[in-house]
């Protein structure tokens, strides 16, 4: 059995309203908020992942190069001293 009493149903529209009222504010402060990490990182100077990669391969390519040249530059050292 439902209550026909008046201040109850506007009890409930009040609080229905405070409640949607709530959620738009969530939802408003969330987008707010992602909008500005968005343009906090967007100053940034990050770099991708792919240039990343790039330059991790080339700074290995250049140790494994240097190494051998190493070696290369003994090699001749020992024949030199000979």
């Amino acid at each position: 059995m439902q209550s026909q009493n008046p201040m109850i149903a506007d009890f409930v529209k009040l609080m229905n309203g405070a409640a949607g009222t709530f959620a738009g504010m969530t939802r408003e402060a969330r987008e707010t908020a992602r909008e500005r990490v968005k343009e906090t990182v967007g100053g940034l100077d990050f770099v991708s992942r792919e240039e990343f990669d790039a330059v991790k391969a080339m700074a290995a390519k250049a140790r494994e190069e240097n190494e051998a040249l190493a070696k290369r530059i003994e090699a001749l050292e020992a024949k030199h001293k000979l």
